[in-house]
């Protein structure tokens, strides 16, 4: 997923994609932040938007340092560079067309590609390992797994055994810190941190096979006063509940197995023709240039340097950063790239769980509570340089690009040259301001909209307008909504736009029957253009097919931002007492919120890289939530009026249901279901460009003054996006519709008020909380 909205003043002429949010990667995109390169698009694909710190995640098992501590925030960082970032699984590569192929999206077109994964544990090759191991890698899902290991440690009585499979730097590490860890707990919990046993197996005569004789005898008198269990020569060929077994036929009985060996390349690289190594690398050359196709790229863990093989460690993926992005930069402007060479020798810092660290180069080796305080420093200030993000307008951009020296050319074809200067050209307003034909056929032509018997002219018809039948005993409902991308990625922006204009009919209990679509896209490369009206409607016609909802024409043209709106066309029976309309409250119902609010704040904050990664994800995730099966489950439990959440905020449609109902309405603040981080957003002063106009409303609040200090109040007035449904509901029939609605999937459903008879006073809504 993606979370900025950048708007180029030159049309994108190449898109570079990155595969993974490795160390190499998070190099990348901060130096694209600094040093941009004109009309040179970044896009990021990653299965998460919180990427871990190797060199810091022992530290975090430990309990050192907090999850924020060691891990970079993809989504603040893509905003800072001005990158796309779309939060999904890779699957393979159409390298003939150049495209990325996704899980849950469509596919992403590249120019040049770079790939910086990390590695996946190999566990199909050890029978029963995959079913019954914890596996450390990719350490982008580890924390999941470590919190749930940690709970079940703390529940488990009597003593727990662990066994960790795989006694390189990053296994002996990995141990020392669960065991620190997981005895602190113990302890906190009144219990003996000597139920804890530890085992630690290597197929090797000795651990720590890659580091001096000093080095791994330091580690083996700290393994020895830990009381763990090394087993040497001991490759583990079977794993099944409870129990490891080694070539020998050794058999030890472990309640938990972590698995920190045999890692090798992700299965789908297999079937893209690129050349892998014996553990299914990708092989790259010095320019870190795959040897199979000059447009793609690999680095860290997923990368086999053929003329200089590595170990798997992070100080490479680290180092590889500049080169890397130098080699990109290069590759699209068509200059020549320059190799990388690795150093020879390396520093490793290991740390022993206790703050105590030994360090490791070639010979040498020393330890010390002072060096797990350098490592420390040196870890940090490592991170500083992905937190310490501020905006950069397009000024400081231009500056920092004009400085860096860099040729700023893209290297184009003739025919896309032509496209370019069009592009960059005054361009004409009415109906020469229209997407050309060929672009909107192709791009239209890939989508596949509902059928219905109601449409008798569509999509697909050569006529002016669509045509509908309204069935007998049906009236028509219809709305209308449009607003420009306030995200980057067209596929996720088509969702929320289609779920955004849907919510009218779900709210007064229409059936959706037809759309038709207005979209402004800028201009720039035909297939450009293409693309971004392919995603984003792809994204829009997922959520109308899934309403049963037929789109049946449209208009697109060009302007200077990306937007897109509906009209939308819903079915309900011809008889006004089955519309739910929100003027029906009645005193003593119960006011039921079926999403928490707080999307307003959330991207104001997330423009100026004040929000966390999580909390735009886990808003997105909200807003792309249909009301659909919500609106039907409120009317099932006698809803007496309904709305969908939108512009105005929560105050602004109480007050619209309020008037008319001719009741007065109180709001429990303490009880408003709240999207992660919208409070602290508040807190800090940061609200929507709307907020000013919606707080005018403010003189509808009976006590306002009393409750204008309240932690809680300026979300009332918060502007929402693909909101949720405000119904009014029967106080004898909440519980059981708010239980309903959770069941469903609407989780943070819940009762935030109550309708009062109306009173004297002029004010109708009074908070409490």
């Amino acid at each position: 997923m993606i979370y900025s909205m950048q708007t180029p003043e030159q049309p994108i002429l190449r898109d570079i994609v990155l595969v993974g949010g490795g160390h190499s990667h998070v190099g990348v995109i901060k130096s694209f932040g600094m040093q941009p390169i004109p009309c040179v698009r970044l896009t990021v694909i990653c299965t998460d938007v919180h990427t871990p710190y190797s060199g810091m995640l022992p530290g975090y098992v430990a309990g050192h340092y907090s999850y924020d501590d060691v891990h970079i925030d993809l989504s603040r960082l893509a905003v800072f560079a001005g990158a796309r970032l779309y939060r999904d699984e890779v699957i393979g590569l159409d390298r003939v067309n150049r495209r990325v192929l996704c899980r849950n999206r469509p596919p992403v077109p590249y120019d040049v590609l770079s790939i910086n994964t990390g590695s996946t544990p190999q566990l199909h090759d050890v029978p029963g390992a995959l079913q019954n191991a914890i596996a450390v890698k990719p350490i982008t899902r580890f924390n999941a797994r470590w919190l749930a290991l940690l709970e079940r440690v703390q529940k488990h009585v009597g003593t727990t055994t662990v066994a960790v499979v795989g006694a390189g730097a990053g296994g002996v590490e990995l141990l020392l810190a669960m065991q620190y860890r997981l005895r602190h707990e113990l302890r906190t919990l009144g219990r003996n941190p000597n139920d804890l046993v530890f085992h630690l197996f290597t197929n090797n005569a000795h651990i720590l096979p890659t580091h001096n004789a000093r080095v791994r005898r330091t580690f083996d008198t700290v393994l020895a006063a830990r009381g763990v269990q090394v087993h040497c020569d001991a490759a583990v060929t079977q794993v099944s509940a409870g129990q490891v077994q080694t070539g020998s036929g050794e058999v030890v009985q472990a309640d938990e197995i972590i698995w920190v060996t045999r890692a090798g390349g992700a299965a789908w690289l297999k079937d893209t023709g690129l050349a892998l190594d014996a553990d299914g690398f990708i092989q790259v050359t010095d320019t870190l240039q795959t040897v199979t196709d000059p447009v793609i790229f690999a680095a860290g863990d997923i990368a086999a340097m053929v003329n200089h093989p590595l170990e798997k460690a992070g100080v490479f993926a680290v180092r590889q950063g500049p080169p890397l992005a130098r080699n990109l930069r290069m590759s699209v402007q068509g200059a020549a790239l320059k190799p990388y060479h690795p150093q020879r020798r390396w520093l490793a810092l290991i740390s022993t769980g206790n703050q105590y660290a030994v360090a490791s180069r070639g010979w040498l080796g020393f330890a010390g509570a002072w060096v797990w305080r350098w490592k420390d420093w040196i870890d940090r200030d490592f991170m500083r340089k992905f937190q310490d993000l501020a905006p950069m307008d397009a000024h400081a951009r231009g500056a920092h690009a004009a400085s860096a020296n860099i040729p700023g050319a893209v290297q184009l074809t003739s025919e896309e040259s032509l496209q370019a200067i069009s592009a960059m050209a005054m361009r004409c307003g009415g109906c020469g301001a229209k997407v050309g034909a060929t672009v909107l056929s192709r791009a239209l032509g890939q989508l596949h909209p509902v059928q219905h018997d109601d449409v008798l002219i569509g999509l697909s018809d050569p006529d002016d307008a669509a045509v509908v039948r309204v069935p007998p005993g049906k009236a028509m409902v219809h709305s209308v909504d449009f607003f420009r991308s306030f995200i980057d990625d067209p596929y996720l922006f088509g969702k929320v736009a289609a779920n955004h204009a849907l919510g009218d009919l779900w709210a007064m209990g229409a059936q959706a029957q037809s759309a038709t679509a207005i979209a402004t896209v800028p201009p720039g490369l035909e297939s450009k253009v293409e693309d971004l009206l392919f995603q984003m409607m792809t994204g829009a016609l997922e959520v109308l097919n899934e309403a049963n909802c037929a789109l049946v024409g449209g208009h697109t043209g060009e302007g200077k931002e990306l937007a897109l709106g509906f009209a939308v066309n819903g079915l309900i029976d011809d008889d006004p007492a089955q519309i739910l309309r929100k003027n029906g409250m009645r005193a003593g119902d119960v006011l039921i919120l079926t999403k928490p609010i707080g999307t307003g704040t959330l991207f104001a904050a997330h423009a100026r890289l004040a929000a966390k990664g999580r909390w735009i994800d886990a808003a997105l995730q909200s807003m792309v939530l249909s009301n659909q099966r919500g609106a039907q489950c409120l009317r099932e439990f006698g809803a007496t009026a309904c709305t969908d959440l939108t512009g105005f905020g929560l105050l602004g449609h109480l007050v619209e249901m309020t008037r008319p109902s001719g009741v007065d309405a109180e709001i429990d603040l303490n009880a408003l279901p709240l999207l992660d981080g919208a409070q602290e957003c508040v807190a800090a002063g940061i609200v929507s460009s709307l907020q000013s106009a919606n707080v005018r409303l403010r003189h509808a609040l009976r006590n306002q003054q009393a409750k204008a200090h309240h932690p809680r109040y300026p979300l009332i007035f918060d502007p929402q996006t693909a909101g949720g449904l405000l119904a009014s509901v029967p106080a004898d029939r909440a519980d059981a519709c708010i239980a309903a609605l959770r069941e469903l999937g609407y989780v943070h459903t819940a009762a935030i008020g109550r309708v009062l008879t109306q009173s004297d006073a002029m004010e109708p809504i009074t908070l409490c909380g």
